[in-house]
């Protein structure tokens, strides 16, 4: 029997030890000789990532007992081993060297010491290049080229050098080519790299190198070799990550379409197609906030969809008749899947998370554009209240939190998130906001953020909230905003240069922008140069966006939390919001948590700060959850 209850109180399945459940984290799909590999996050095992082969037989872990397969390049990582000729060479995350291993051996060096950290690896004939990211010395920014190893004498060579980040070597099927992606500070890959090839000769002696494409202006992902060897490249030169080639000396698009085939270069290994036959390619692309799977004929210049069950999709493979994607939607977490391209048959390999919950609890996403400022639309996907047990009383509006992303050049996905669904199970509506600057729409839609860092942003993370409340939808009384990392500082910096949302919740939001500059690594350290300008030139920029040198701007309530060893957000700033939301007789809540650094990983502090979230949001917009939840302090609350 359905029960008539508030908005916020109505009982939920989706409770906080769910969301706080650690499920296993997938990536880095790789075809090779007819079989799949993967690699997945153990949480059971300290967070240890392992590589798994699917032979059509069954899946096994190839992984050597107490290694890791994990790289530092970029920090970030990604495209953290290969497969050539039976072996299994990877990064190990605790020293940071390359190994090789047999199946049923025992691993060997590849690499010689924990300073020269390597990513990005392919495989061909006896060798193999990849990235190198050079940490001896020590003051001194980290040096990254392209390197080859030998397989015959496991010696290494430099290949290309001279600029600031490379990506993507990729030779060509006869092994006579080399292709490459490179680009320099103060430019991220998304903003603009170039395309290169050069001679590649046995063991990877280099000859005369060819600019392809690309530029400070244009945006490359996905160098890949045709089996006939035509090279093909996803770029953004016409505004839309759309699939290009380079035939007869000549740059052609295969395509043309307004949806992003590609998207930002955060980790190495994404892939977003491959090749059917010397013609046809299976692709992924992105439009509206969701993913397609189509079949593109290059010769034709036809695309056909296909059919698939899934809104979000990633780490395309595409094999002997078959593609290999992660697919998600909002009923599904990522899995790995299998992909029939003859009969349209779907096998599930593996699931990230086997935790079923019947559909009745679950809010589907709607994408939405709406009006923002300077007569722009913006974007972002709403999740309504929904609850199958549950109906408000007659003429209730639900209270909305606005939820925004971390990145900031990123988008939200449309993959289940259980984070997402325990608020709208509970009767809240949740809009998950993908500000101008968010990947996805564009590349003059991502440009918007350019100098605009903390503004942009925050007009459209409030413009979300207006336009839900002129449709009729929202509670304009029951508003909140939050995030964590950058998008805590999208909601800091909403709370004080904008008096509209009612509440917010800071999880370690960046709050004083120069702090974050000064204690970065290489591959993020110029990030901000083209978010908010050069620094220390535009100093004046970085101190006017900061929240902290506005504490006393802040009208709305706030619950911040905080790890107590976090380096990218220290603590003190997190205590000076406090006391000045205290001093300004606002409701403030802190929770800071031990042991815990920028972003946190225990499960018995996501669900504690989960849980004090929504006895916050109780007491400040006056329903009485369902759940029993252990009170937190909130100071000056009527």
């Amino acid at each position: 029997m359905v029960k008539i209850a508030p908005f916020g109180s109505w009982k939920s399945p989706i409770t906080a030890d769910l969301v706080a459940s650690t499920s296993i984290r997938i990536g880095d799909l790789q075809v090779n000789d007819g079989k799949l590999y993967w690699s997945e996050m153990r949480p059971e095992e300290e967070g240890r990532y392992i590589v798994l082969e699917y032979s059509g037989k069954g899946v096994k872990n190839i992984t050597p007992d107490g290694f890791n397969i994990r790289t530092r390049v970029h920090e970030y990582g990604g495209r953290a081993y290969t497969i050539l000729d039976d072996v299994f060479y990877f990064s190990n995350f605790n020293d940071q060297i390359t190994y090789g291993c047999r199946e049923g051996g025992s691993p060997f060096r590849l690499s010689s010491d924990k300073d020269h950290r390597h990513a990005d690896y392919f495989g061909k004939v006896k060798v193999i290049v990849c990235v190198r990211e050079d940490h001896s010395v020590e003051d001194r920014e980290a040096v990254n080229t392209i390197v080859s190893f030998n397989l015959d004498d496991r010696s290494s060579r430099t290949l290309v050098e001279g600029n600031d980040f490379y990506s993507n070597p990729r030779l060509s099927p006869d092994g006579g080519s080399m292709a490459f992606l490179t680009w320099n500070h103060p430019n991220m890959p998304w903003d603009g790299c170039e395309l290169w090839v050069t001679e590649f000769e046995k063991y990877g002696s280099t000859g005369d190198m060819k600019r392809v494409s690309g530029g400070f202006n244009e945006s490359i992902v996905q160098p890949e070799w045709s089996p006939s060897g035509e090279l093909y490249f996803i770029s953004d030169k016409d505004g839309w990550w759309n699939l290009y080639r380079l035939r007869d000396g000549e740059v052609e698009i295969v395509y043309p379409m307004e949806a992003e085939f590609g998207g930002p270069h955060w980790v190495f290994g994404l892939s977003y197609y491959g090749f059917e036959s010397g013609r046809e390619l299976i692709a992924i692309y992105n439009k509206d906030g969701l993913k397609h799977l189509v079949r593109i004929d290059a010769e034709e210049e036809t695309l056909e969809e296909i059919e698939t069950p899934y809104t979000d999709l990633s780490y395309l493979q595409v094999d002997q008749g078959y593609a290999f994607f992660l697919g998600g939607n909002y009923k599904t977490a990522q899995e790995v899947v299998k992909l029939n391209l003859d009969s349209n048959e779907i096998q599930v390999l593996k699931k990230s998370d086997t935790v079923v919950i019947d559909d009745g609890y679950l809010s589907p996403p709607k994408p939405i554009e709406y009006p923002t400022e300077k007569g722009l639309m913006a974007h972002a996907i709403y999740y309504p209240p929904d609850n199958k047990d549950y109906k408000p009383p007659l003429d209730e509006l639900p209270p909305l939190i606005v939820k925004v992303h971390g990145g900031p050049t990123s988008q939200t996905t449309t993959t289940l998130n259980w984070g997402t669904q325990y608020w709208t199970s509970r009767g809240f509506g949740l809009v998950d906001v993908n500000y101008g600057g968010s990947t996805g729409y564009g590349r003059e839609y991502m440009r918007r953020l350019n100098g605009n860092w903390g503004v942009v942003d925050v007009d459209d993370s409030v413009n979300a909230a207006k336009y839900l409340i002129k449709e009729k939808l929202i509670d304009p009384e029951k508003t909140a905003i939050r995030g964590g990392s950058a998008g805590g500082y999208t909601t800091l910096c909403a709370l004080a240069f904008r008096d509209f949302f009612k509440a917010g919740a800071s999880y370690y939001g960046i709050s004083d922008l120069e702090v974050f500059v000064h204690d970065t690594h290489k591959f993020e350290s110029r990030y901000l140069f083209s978010l908010l300008g050069p620094y220390p030139e535009e100093e004046d920029i970085y101190q006017k966006r900061s929240a902290l040198n506005y504490l006393d701007q802040i009208r709305a309530p706030m619950v911040i939390f905080q790890g107590l060893e976090d380096r990218v957000v220290p603590p003190n700033q997190a205590e000076l919001m406090v006391d000045a939301l205290r001093s300004n007789g606002l409701p403030v809540a802190y929770l800071p948590f031990e042991g815990e650094q920028h972003g946190f990983r225990l499960a018995k502090n996501i669900k504690r700060s989960l849980e004090a979230e929504l006895f916050f949001y109780s007491k400040i917009f006056g329903f009485t959850p369902h759940d029993e939840i252990e009170p937190i302090e909130i100071e000056n609350l009527p």
